[in-house]
């Protein structure tokens, strides 16, 4: 008996094998959901999918396209009826100092980040409406909080924090019809966004700061956003819960 048992849910930007959204969807799978993994490459969510098992979906999505979104929901509510949950994983970050963020830079951070996250919702928002039950899965970061020092440049603090906001005001806009909204906020995750980019001093420097010492697992996430996706949260939303090893306590 699985925790999402006849569930059907969507993971943005899962296609990485060694992602954050990849560990969430196969979680997902192991605990009896149907899964649509979204990537921006066709190929690589088909090849994801398959590696779920039978009856998976991978499709190609550009979150930050309004109208991609909303067609690529619309297709997967014609062939499920129904879709129960959203995880909005796909980001991007760039290591850059304040000075040296241009516009370009800010708009690919800000638009995947946090621009895909609102239209990703607003694609599945009126199915979840008219079912009267939804979870939608926001990924926030811990750089949102303690303001960088992790990987990303200011400006990917702005846009994770930017999920922050506007996680609690959709949870309180979608409560009224059963529709909960949450977000977590990873610390320093091994994953393919940092793998190679560290010098050893930085990953030194990062797990000093760690109380439990080393960095997490992409696991670690997905075990969160497994919780936040069933019934075991069920009076949780508008919350951010961190998996970060204790980065934040002082």
């Amino acid at each position: 008996m699985g925790l999402l048992k006849d569930k059907y849910a969507i993971v943005t930007g899962a296609a990485s094998a060694r992602g954050l959204g990849k560990a969430t969807a196969a979680m997902f799978a192991e605990h009896g959901a149907t899964v649509a993994i979204l990537d921006l490459d066709a190929g690589a969510a088909e090849a994801a999918a398959i590696d779920l098992g039978e009856g998976h979906v991978g499709l190609a999505c550009n979150v930050t396209d309004k109208a991609g979104c909303e067609a690529t929901v619309a297709a997967l509510l014609d062939r499920w009826g129904r879709i129960d949950v959203l995880v909005n994983n796909a980001g991007i970050t760039q290591p850059l100092k304040i000075m040296d963020i241009a516009p370009q830079n800010y708009d690919a951070v800000l638009d995947v980040n946090l621009r895909g996250t609102l239209y990703m919702s607003q694609a599945v928002i009126p199915a979840m409406r008219a079912q009267k039950s939804g979870s939608i899965v926001n990924l926030s970061s811990v750089s949102a909080q303690r303001g960088g020092g992790i990987f990303g440049g200011p400006h990917y603090s702005a846009a994770k924090a930017g999920v922050l906001g506007l996680t609690k005001a959709m949870a309180r806009e979608l409560a009224p019809d059963n529709v909960r909204v949450n977000a977590i906020c990873p610390g320093f995750i091994a994953t393919d966004i940092t793998a190679g980019k560290l010098t050893p001093e930085m990953n030194e420097q990062i797990l000093a700061g760690i109380p439990m010492g080393g960095a997490g697992a992409a696991s670690d996430v997905a075990g969160c956003a497994l919780f936040l996706a069933s019934d075991l949260s069920a009076y949780c939303t508008g919350t951010e819960v961190d998996v970060n090893g204790g980065s934040l306590i002082h």
